[in-house]
């Protein structure tokens, strides 16, 4: 068996993606991000912007653009998504027709901002697999903002929902949804990470993704300027919440981000040596430098390494020979 098998035997793998989703909104950006994907592979996601990234008044033009780009050769890898408008929108059935209609079958996901409930979810997804059907995709991923005070409250029941795969967290509507009541300096750092309103919405959001093996995306870092400013959010995102990706909106923040989030070469060996003991036990309790360890550190150490991988890790030999086993071992 392989060793995902042996260790989630009766329980969900939970889903990998990208740790950076690269957000642009003209076709300048748009076709810039890609270049820049063609050239250092699929290590982070890109997502074209139909919503606030994007210039009002020609939403009609801008989806038919999005469409022919991500059905282009210069999508490479199909690791591009879309944020449509958001479902109550004058658009939205509009931005599904034309972008999923016709570019189901290369898109990675499309992004749902701005919902309320679990319920506003199933009735968008129901009209986007309307339009999927068409390219015979039937399992398009859907990826849903949570920056409303009603999607944080079934954030839980929205993870739940099969076909979605990834919560963000949207810090900037989300504060401003209180009015003023929380101050602006919560939407960056360090306010961000120490306002209690907006550490209870992260925490309860990514408590929601990981009770449900789904991924969580911390939000943007609005610095676009400073990039350790970024990569102290990234570091902070991920070992104090828990997120396991992240937005960026700047080119230069994706590297910082990546390298947040990707487990540094000591935990990719101590991972290796760990796994190695591990299957030679068969799978059984070991100890090592005086600690005990099981399959419940086993699954740890298995993400470890599957992170590694698809960060662009160059993993040592015998890491790379655990992750790479096919079940026939």
């Amino acid at each position: 068996m392989h060793p995902s098998e042996v260790l989630f035997q009766g329980k969900r793998q939970p889903l990998l993606l990208p740790s950076c989703d690269h957000y642009a909104g003209s076709e300048k950006l748009m076709r810039k991000s890609m270049a820049l994907q063609q050239e250092l592979g699929p290590l982070f996601d890109i997502t074209f912007d139909c919503e606030d990234g994007a210039a009002a008044g020609s939403e009609a033009a801008h989806a038919a653009l999005v469409a022919m780009l991500v059905n282009s050769d210069d999508n490479r890898y199909n690791r591009i998504g879309v944020r449509l408008h958001d479902s109550g929108s004058e658009h939205f059935a509009a931005d599904v027709a034309t972008i999923v209609g016709s570019a189901a079958a290369r898109l990675a996901y499309v992004v749902l901002p701005k919902v309320e409930s679990a319920a506003e979810v199933i009735r968008a997804i129901d009209l986007i697999n309307q339009h999927a059907a068409q390219s015979g995709r039937t399992d398009l991923p859907v990826h849903v903002l949570v920056e409303t005070h009603g999607a944080l409250r079934e954030a839980y029941d929205i993870a739940a929902l099969p076909q979605v795969e990834c919560l963000s967290f949207g810090i900037m509507d989300f504060v401003s949804a209180h009015y003023g009541a929380v101050p602006a300096s919560a939407m960056r750092t360090p306010g961000q990470f120490t306002h209690p309103l907006v550490v209870r919405a992260k925490l309860e959001m990514v408590a929601a993704c990981h009770a449900h093996g789904k991924v969580a995306s911390h939000n943007v870092t609005t610095d676009i300027k400073d990039s350790a400013v970024v990569a102290n959010d990234a570091q902070r995102a991920g070992a104090e919440f828990g997120f396991t990706r992240m937005w960026s909106i700047h080119p230069d923040q994706i590297k910082p981000i990546l390298k947040a989030f990707t487990p540094r070469l000591s935990e990719v060996n101590e991972a290796t040596n760990i796994l190695l003991e591990a299957m030679t036990a068969g799978w059984g309790p070991i100890a090592q430098h005086g600690r005990l360890h099981d399959r419940a550190s086993y699954r740890y150490y298995w993400t470890v390494l599957q992170r590694a991988k698809l960060a662009g890790l160059a993993l040592p030999e015998a890491a790379a020979a655990i992750v790479n086993q096919t079940d026939s071992n």
